[in-house]
Formats: C-alpha cells, structure tokens, sequence
C-alpha cells in the first residue's frame, strides 16, 4: 500500500451537458418525463422559435443529473423517497433533524 493520498473522484459537472449526457445520468425511472419534458420544449420551441423553455427545461434536468451524480442512483432514489414523504405528509423522515435544532448543536 503506497503512503500516497487518494483523490476522491471528482463528481460531474453537468452545466454545459447535452441532453444525451442528462438522459444517461438519470435513474431510468424518471427518463420517459425527461423524454417528455424535452420534447415538448422542443416542439414549443419549433412553433414559437424561442429556445427558452429548452434552455429552462435542461436546467432543470441537468440538476436532477447532477444530484444523481453526487448521490448515486440508489442514494438518489432514497433522497426521492424523502421527498415524497414530505411533501405527502408534511412531516420528517424519521431520524431527521429539524434545522432549528441542528443550529443548537452547532452552536450558530
């Protein structure tokens, strides 16, 4: 074993990635709605000559990518999990800690 350190992978940065490179990073349960979303932007696009909504609708994609990236596709599904319940429930997932609390512990 060498005394060198090892370099972390660096993680993806998906600002400039084309809609080919989003499509591949994300879980696959969610290409059918990028494969929708991109294009009905395309079409809307087609139709008013303006790429905003395309422009709009990659960043938005090129964030779930890069989450997916940093989390992985498993950690990224548990992440999606969270959500839902959420949003479903109003409530925490369990083992959660309410940021007024982490402040506390952290001393801010």
């Amino acid at each position: 074993m060498s005394g060198e350190p090892v370099e972390s992978p660096r993680r993806r940065d998906f600002k400039d990635a084309s809609p080919r490179e989003i499509r591949a990073a994300l879980v696959p349960e969610e290409r059918p709605d990028f494969d929708r979303q991109w294009r009905a932007a395309m079409d809307k696009a087609t139709e008013t000559l303006d790429l905003g909504e395309v422009v709009k609708t990659l960043d938005n994609w090129r964030t779930h990518a890069m989450i997916t990236d940093e989390l992985g596709k498993d950690g990224y599904r548990r992440w999606l999990a969270k959500v839902e319940h959420r949003s479903r429930t109003g409530d925490r997932p369990p083992g959660s800690v309410p940021w007024s609390q982490l402040k506390v512990e952290l001393g801010l």
